[in-house]
């Protein structure tokens, strides 16, 4: 029987070809589907902010392998929710409309409440 040198907890979501990939490079990898539908949802939520940091933290070369991750994980969650990407292109189109989209980069430092602006 062989020994372990170590064991990395990761507890969390992971791809569908993961444990496959794990195992080919010869450790085995210990997991199991999440059975409680639930759960799920709050999986893809904890992935999508992972997925989120790791695209903040990318080097520029990185950034559309992390923008592919974080694309995949919204596009699981709409599909456990019952939306479609057209519903939410619907609603970004209406939001931009409303108030505006990122074109102007506007940086709002901060704002002087109960104080008039003058116009």
């Amino acid at each position: 029987m062989g020994s372990i040198d170590a064991v990395e907890v990761h507890r969390k979501l992971f791809r569908d070809n993961i444990p496959d990939v794990i195992l080919a490079n010869g450790d085995p990898p210990h997991w199991r589907p999440i059975v409680d539908d639930s759960d799920y949802p709050s999986a893809l939520l904890a992935k999508l902010v992972e997925e989120a940091r790791e695209l903040q933290d990318a080097s520029p070369e990185n950034r559309i392998d992390e923008l592919a991750d974080l694309f995949e994980v919204a596009a699981a969650l709409m599909t456990e929710i019952g939306i479609t990407s057209s519903e939410v292109k619907d609603v970004a189109d209406r939001k931009r409309a409303a108030r505006g989209g990122f074109t102007k980069r506007i940086w709002l430092d901060h704002v002087e409440i109960g104080k008039t602006a003058k116009a």
